[in-house]
């Protein structure tokens, strides 16, 4: 016996879609609307839930980022400032080398004129910023007009112009053992029974090797609360002593006077503890009275002297401690130079006091949306419930008029599809319907009309690019028509040099630049930033130092010429680092200032390792003036000199390690026989084979000078 089937009525087939249509409709509409009742009702409790959770996960997230991001904070300003104060007590460290290498040759050789005129204090000058002061100390055996006397004021002329190049000094001298001092500029002492053979910067220069630092102490000469740095020089008459006084004031305005923000606080101390500057401290805090030296180790606090001991030690960190009744985040680093430390500090509570803001922001935030979620949940519940009933009824309605016409539509709908799937793009359907295949014959022809619209906006972006492309291969070639198109042949010099672009124009640049007097200017350079605003940033370089060359004899006013008239038409606001120095093929004299580059390498014939040329100012076009300090070595034969870019030390290989200056020196040692092409080419090797399969991150370029 065969089982039963369902089987619908007989009747016709629209009867049969009307039949089903609708009772598929209803079920589906009532089942739909029987869960979303009960959905819905939990919507608002989950919604208000979530919100909640949310609201504390992001107080606590906000709390641990404002922590770290304050502690990073804290701690990058702390290693930062002491790298920029540790520039600062290098450039006078540099400075007493020079007038101590002055001092050895005046004290050994015969007595020298000094354009600057020495005055004693009974005698002023006319002009005291051109004159020295020289005066005998107290019990001194020596007598006006002696030969050491006179050798001492030759020294005149490089105080002066070493005062006036930097101006952090409130002044600069020289002390003997048989009681003469010459000091910079010329003042009239208020106490004339000075002796500088008793000071502590004379005494202990004496017994130590290099440059000393004092502490902090009252300066004789008017200045104030001051720091000197002191140098023993032995001589042909005994022992001189260079010194130069830094202002507290100049270390609290350069460095300290930071804006922290709240009660932050930055100081600066020396490696016995003693607190050498911080805000606030200057000759205004003595008022009259005989300074005393702060000691962070008699400060009372075992917090405090664990911090002071770290910093004495050279060490680099962050700590809390309670300082008075507050917490409080105290970030340290080393001034690596002076052997001293750097020390910023912050009231945790500074940091913790957005953070409850924002707790109640968030609480209010989140009580006004669960308010607004349970009403919209509320009104959504009657109106769903509304719709559902009128859809039922809806639908009932339409079944019987959708099965009517349900076949005239398809037809027509498929008559489109063919016509559209042959490429017919004009081809629209026309159906007035009224219902979803009316929308549908809408959206076929505008899926025609899309992508007719389409097709053309392909063909004009293809265009387009390849009309870009073309511009960016002119481009490259007006910029390559800028760089050299050869070497240029120096007698007993063997020369090569390249520049590689990251991208398709870089922001690099080397050069060769008659100057005269048969000498040449070698110059390499590195645009900020890549692509075509660069280079066009790169060709105004060029054309500024090939005018400023031509005019400046001297490296130095070269690259201030230059650097003035970037800045002028800074409306860019890029800037270009540039080593440019002037070689002079006789006498293998070679200038050069260093306007923020990476420094060039220098392989002696005569030495095993290479190192780097000594001199960094800052980059040009960033600052209206620059105090371009000029270097000079001479070079030899078989000397070479590796000029480069950071794009070389900078390449990066599949495991984000860097080329780095340790491998590039290594390969410079390795290689120092060959010609200077060899020596290139062997080099990109080097990096290309170091990269590996990662792409070339910046511009590469290469300057190598042989002396044969």
């Amino acid at each position: 016996m065969k089982g039963r089937t369902f089987r619908l009525p007989a009747c016709s087939v629209l009867a049969k879609i009307l039949l089903v249509f609708l009772v598929l409709s209803v079920l589906s509409l009532a089942v739909s609307g029987i869960v979303a009742f009960i959905t819905i009702s939990d919507v608002g409790f989950s919604a208000e839930k979530d919100s909640i959770s949310l609201g504390n996960q992001a107080v606590n997230d906000a709390t641990r980022a404002l922590f770290f991001a304050a502690e990073k904070h804290l701690s990058q300003m702390a290693f930062d400032e002491a790298e920029v104060t540790n520039v600062l007590f290098e450039d006078t460290v540099s400075e007493m080398e020079i007038l101590s290498a002055h001092a050895e040759t005046i004290g050994h050789n015969p007595p020298q004129v000094s354009l600057t005129r020495p005055y004693t204090r009974e005698n002023p000058p006319a002009n005291p910023a051109e004159a020295t002061v020289i005066f005998l100390a107290p019990g001194s055996d020596s007598v006006k007009d002696s030969e050491e006397y006179r050798s001492l004021g030759g020294m005149s002329d490089l105080l002066r112009a070493v005062y006036i190049a930097d101006g952090n000094m409130t002044s600069v001298y020289v002390a003997t053992d048989s009681g003469i001092a010459l000091m910079y500029p010329w003042r009239k002492f208020e106490n004339g029974t000075i002796d500088p053979r008793t000071r502590d910067w004379f005494t202990k220069a004496k017994k130590t090797q290099g440059v000393y630092w004092s502490e902090p102490y009252m300066d004789s000469a008017g200045h104030g609360l001051v720091v000197t740095a002191s140098r023993a020089v032995p001589t042909q008459y005994g022992t001189w002593v260079i010194g130069s006084d830094v202002s507290v004031d100049v270390i609290n305005s350069a460095f300290l006077n930071r804006t922290l923000g709240g009660e932050g606080y930055a100081l600066l101390m020396d490696n016995r503890g003693v607190i050498i500057s911080r805000p606030g401290l200057s000759s205004r805090e003595t008022d009259g009275r005989e300074y005393t030296p702060e000691n962070a180790f008699l400060q009372g606090s075992p917090a405090i002297e664990a911090i002071s001991r770290n910093m004495t030690a050279g060490k680099t960190g962050l700590d809390i401690i309670r300082f008075g009744n507050k917490d409080t985040y105290v970030a340290y680093a080393p001034v690596k130079s002076m052997n001293w430390s750097y020390a910023v500090s912050m009231p945790v509570d500074e940091v913790t006091a957005p953070i409850q803001s924002t707790r109640e922001q968030i609480a209010n935030a989140t009580r006004t949306t669960s308010e607004r979620i349970n009403e919209q949940t509320d009104r959504f519940l009657v109106i769903f419930c509304g719709l559902i009933l009128m859809l039922i009824v809806i639908v009932a309605i339409l079944s019987v008029f959708l099965a009517r016409v349900i076949t005239r539509p398809v037809e027509v709908l498929k008559k489109g599809a063919s016509a559209i799937g042959r490429g017919d793009l004009d081809y629209r359907v026309e159906l007035e319907t009224r219902d979803e295949f009316e929308d549908l014959a809408r959206s076929f022809n505008q899926m025609a009309g899309d992508l007719k619209q389409n097709i053309e906006d392909l063909r004009r972006t293809t265009a387009e690019k390849e009309r870009y492309t073309k511009e960016l291969e002119i481009a490259k070639e007006i910029q390559e028509s800028f760089l050299p198109e050869v070497i240029p042949d120096i007698p007993g010099y063997d020369i090569a040099a390249i520049a590689i672009p990251a991208m398709e124009i870089g922001g690099d640049l080397y050069d060769f630049i008659p100057v005269e007097g048969g000498r040449w200017g070698l110059v390499i350079a590195d645009v900020s930033g890549k692509s075509v605003s660069a280079a066009l940033y790169m060709a105004l370089s060029r054309t500024l130092l090939h005018a400023v060359s031509s005019e400046h004899k001297d490296v130095t006013s070269t690259v201030q010429w230059v650097n003035r008239m970037l800045f002028d038409d800074g409306r860019s606001g890029m800037f270009i680092t540039v080593f440019y120095g002037v070689l002079d093929p006789v006498t293998g004299v070679f200038c050069y200032v260093n306007a923020g580059h990476n420094p060039p390498l220098l392989l002696r014939k005569a030495e095993e390792k290479a190192r780097f040329v000594e001199g960094k100012e800052i980059a040009l076009g960033v600052i209206p003036e620059i105090l371009a300090a000029s270097h000079s070595l001479t070079l030899e034969q078989g000397d070479i000199l590796l000029m480069y870019t950071d794009g070389v030390t900078e390449a990066f290989n599949e495991q984000d390690m860097d080329f780095g200056e340790d491998r590039l020196a290594g390969y410079l040692e390795k290689n120092r026989s060959l010609p200077a092409r060899e020596i290139l080419d062997g080099l990109l090797a080097e990096i290309r084979q170091f990269r590996g399969n990662a792409s070339q991150s910046d511009d590469i370029t290469l300057l190598v000078l042989r002396a044969d």
